[in-house]
């Protein structure tokens, strides 16, 4: 009897062991002087977990040409794989007068996804690590964003961990925070970084994963790539006109792949695409 729960405590042990590592090799790590409160590995299940993800439907912003549905988001060998694809859709909202570009689409000629943690994990300070390998097809916006949960946009506060798009026709990789503004609307803090400059240190860059990573105190917040610092924000400076600062409030996660639009053409890129996402961890300081 000894014997057989001896074995039980062994094989439970090992099985644990290997749940806690992902199939594609790597493990949540804890940081020195900080706690792992959060992370998502994608290693359970074939969709994005609905105990913590949310998703968008439809047409949401900028113009963009996806419809956003549930599903062209898949968990994949433990990968978030989000599609980008060439398919039409009918505009459920569609109204032939409409001004809104949201409604005047009779069709979506593109689909994608976007998900988030809203109301399901929120989180104020610490470090958030995102390991992901984008597309950098012409017409692609992949993000890794932070929306603050009090206020509307931009006064509730944008963290753009990671955008890639095309700027002044020019492929970009971007860095940015975003708060309220008296007159232009959106105040904003921004890294752009040419696309080149990375394809100049690894011409294989778009093949590769690559880590992110947002270091967010009281006092500012820090977006890393691969360990080279990208920006850094002076949280005193991102006080919205009512005197609300939205970066000490707590954020939400979003991940997503826009077309179109800020992305470039689509005209001559093939589908479908992929953005895939290794894992999402947040770290805090312990107490």
């Amino acid at each position: 009897m000894k014997y057989t729960v001896f074995c039980f405590l062994i094989l439970s042990i090992i099985l644990g062991s290997c749940n806690s590592i992902k199939q594609n090799g790597s493990r949540a790590t804890e940081l020195e002087g900080y706690n792992l409160v959060w992370s998502e590995e994608f290693d359970k299940g074939d969709v994005p977990d609905e105990e913590f993800w949310s998703h968008e439907e439809g047409f949401q912003r900028n113009n963009e040409m996806q419809w956003y549905q549930l599903d062209n988001a898949a968990v994949i060998d433990g990968l978030l794989v989000i599609e980008g694809r060439r398919e039409r859709v009918k505009n459920t909202s569609f109204e032939a007068t409409s001004k809104d570009w949201r409604k005047s689409r009779e069709y979506a000629e593109y689909t994608s996804s976007s998900i988030n943690t809203r109301g399901k994990f929120e989180f104020q300070y610490g470090i958030v690590e995102v390991k992901a390998k984008i597309d950098t097809a012409s017409g692609m916006w992949p993000a890794i964003w932070t929306l603050g949960v009090s206020k509307p946009w931009p006064a509730n506060g944008e963290i753009d961990i990671m955008e890639y798009y095309m700027v002044q026709g020019e492929a970009t990789i971007l860095a940015n925070a975003a708060w309220a503004h008296p007159i232009k609307r959106a105040a904003w803090d921004e890294a752009k970084v040419p696309f080149a400059d990375f394809l100049a240190k690894d011409p294989d860059w778009p093949s590769k994963f690559h880590i992110w990573k947002m270091d967010w105190t009281t006092e500012y917040i820090k977006i890393y790539l691969d360990g080279e610092l990208l920006n850094e924000v002076d949280l005193s400076q991102t006080m919205n006109p009512d005197g609300f600062n939205p970066f000490h409030q707590p954020h939400y996660l979003l991940l997503n792949l826009a077309l179109g639009s800020n992305g470039g053409s689509l005209e001559n890129t093939r589908f479908p695409r992929k953005y895939q996402v290794d894992y999402v961890r947040v770290y805090q300081k312990k107490q």
